[in-house]
């Protein structure tokens, strides 16, 4: 199991991919399979660990994040005979070492495009890595799915409240995409207190946009937090505020705002409409408008229907059960086959001129069949 090295894993705070890495890895040796986690050196794992890089290197800026990146990487393919399977949840870069070797089937789980142009390592890894989306939103039309494998959670260590809270929550990173400007508007247009808890990441957006409304009172920044404190933010919410800018690849923090019975206000783009149930565990808002008139409602929803949501779609166990199915597949085939017509055909297309192309794209097919 190959790890993204940015954090631990798991996390103590921010770092979805490192935390869907674990929570598979733990998944698969609870299962009773053999798994080796490929991760930073403070990660914890009941299993065996492997690395190259004692922190994550967003906890040491010393840290040179190209270096240290291949040298995780290369130290995984260097001992690739030792493993029947690979799994990357580390994005492209693994996939063009395993070009070059006769490494054993590679499972490489897309959590999101970062821009158009990465697609061209993808296509040129086709005919190497099988590949897993995490939303049927979030797929490409020149790729081959092995299938859709939700992020699933421990809906277990998350707190359960069936009181609605009196306070909107934005949770995740400061960058437009992720709208945090947005979820201001929204609750001051409906009159509600926002608390805001996030990890810097566009410094001058955080300083135009977000900044100037934080006054510890009607929009408070709690800044990143972690483990118990999260827990307890969610789970006292009247509502998480997921008004993306871009369509959504999957959106962890709905599913673990869901899990402690809050409901999601979402943006009616990329995966929302397939993680929130309109009008059951949330509203999927088609503009800020839309999602201020909803607020006044979110109170009424049932915050059991949140929870059993998670526990039924999203829990790890379903995780585990969609990637066993996958890598059974990976395994039967052992290599990729090669594209269809129709893939071949998109793969030529002028894709890379056209920022986030792929996001605009329709009709997605949602299942790929290799047989």
């Amino acid at each position: 199991m190959l790890a993204p090295i940015a954090w631990p894993t798991p996390p103590a705070g921010y770092g979805p991919w490192e935390q869907i890495a674990y929570n598979i890895a733990d998944g698969m040796r609870r299962r009773g399979l053999d798994v080796t986690l490929f991760a930073t050196g403070n990660s914890r794992f009941d299993g065996a660990l492997s690395s190259v890089v004692s922190v994550g290197l967003n906890e040491d800026p010393a840290l040179n994040g190209d270096v240290f990146s291949a040298l995780h990487i290369g130290e995984l393919f260097a001992r690739a005979g030792e493993f029947d399977l690979i799994h990357n949840n580390f994005d492209w870069k693994p996939m063009t070492y395993a070009l070059a070797t006769s490494a054993p089937p590679l499972v490489t789980t897309i959590h999101g495009f970062s821009n158009p142009q990465i697609l061209a390592a993808y296509y040129a890894c086709a005919r190497r890595s099988f590949y897993c989306s995490i939303s049927d939103a979030d797929r490409d039309p020149g790729l081959a799915y092995l299938g859709t494998a939700y992020n699933g959670i421990d809906v277990s260590q998350f707190t359960f409240h069936e009181h609605p809270g009196e306070y909107l929550v934005f949770l995740g990173r400061f960058h437009p995409e992720k709208g945090t400007h947005l979820a201001i508007e929204i609750a001051k247009r409906a009159g509600v207190r926002l608390k805001i808890a996030a990890i810097p990441q566009d410094e001058g957006y955080f300083r135009e946009m977000v900044a100037p409304h934080i006054d510890g009172d009607r929009v408070q920044f709690l800044g990143p937090v972690e483990r118990e404190a999260r827990d307890e933010l969610l789970s006292n919410a009247l509502a998480l505020v997921h008004m993306t800018t871009r369509p959504e690849r999957f959106g962890l923090t709905m599913i673990e705002a869901m899990a402690c019975g809050t409901p999601v206000l979402g943006a009616n783009m990329g995966s929302v409409p397939e993680i929130v149930l309109d009008g059951v565990t949330g509203f999927v808002c088609d503009d800020v408008a839309d999602a201020v008139a909803k607020v006044p409602q979110v109170a009424s929803l049932d915050r059991h229907a949140c929870r059993a949501h998670v526990e039924r779609t999203f829990s790890l166990e379903r995780m585990i059960d969609r990637y066993i199915d996958a890598y059974i597949r990976a395994l039967e085939f052992g290599t990729p086959p090669p594209p269809t017509p129709e893939q071949a055909a998109w793969r030529t297309r002028d894709w890379w001129q056209r920022p986030m192309a792929y996001t605009e794209i329709p009709d997605k097919p949602k299942t790929l069949d290799f047989t």
